[in-house]
């Protein structure tokens, strides 16, 4: 897992053009199957990747916090939610509620997650390319690829399953 981590940077920057290409033509002309497609792709990738072994998306990058998200997990830690934005978050400049700092406060050592049960939204669905109109998530995922090894792996056999028409 190491290797493909160190590896994954620059990887996804060598194919950056190609995946962006092929997003802009997956939009367009998007197969009646995509949806059943990345679900398979999905599950199959996620019986041969770990992510306790990788954890990268929490070292790395931070979740949205939803007001749902700050609910939930100020509940868990019996805190008003008040006190869990002040100790965790932050705004960005979208004016969403993001980790005040990465890698995650919640990430131990071990790559276990301490709010696993309560954790937000974002973090449960991550890398989302099991996600029902998955084309219209394109520059998210353009962004995940770079993080997670597995979506990376994802979008490269998306690319080989879905051919479209040489103009």
């Amino acid at each position: 897992m190491q290797k493909r981590l160190e590896s994954l940077p620059k990887r996804a920057k060598d194919k950056h053009t190609e995946h962006k290409k092929f997003f802009t033509k997956l939009k367009k002309k998007t197969p009646k199957h995509l949806d059943t497609l990345m679900v398979a792709l999905h599950e199959a990738e996620f019986k041969k990747t770990d992510c306790l072994e990788c954890a990268n998306c929490c070292k790395t990058t931070g979740p949205l916090f939803t007001d749902k998200d700050i609910s939930r997990i100020s509940k868990h830690f019996r805190i008003k939610e008040q006190v869990f934005i002040e100790q965790y978050l932050q705004v960005d400049e979208d004016n969403d509620y993001v980790l005040k700092e990465v890698p995650c406060a919640f990430l131990g050592a071990d790559n276990y997650c301490s709010i696993y049960d309560v954790r937000p939204k974002a973090c449960s669905e991550f890398p989302h390319t099991n996600r029902k109109r998955f084309q219209q998530i394109s520059n998210l995922t353009l962004k995940n690829v770079a993080v997670c090894p597995a979506a990376f792996s994802i979008v490269e056999e998306m690319r080989k399953r879905i051919e479209f028409g040489k103009k």
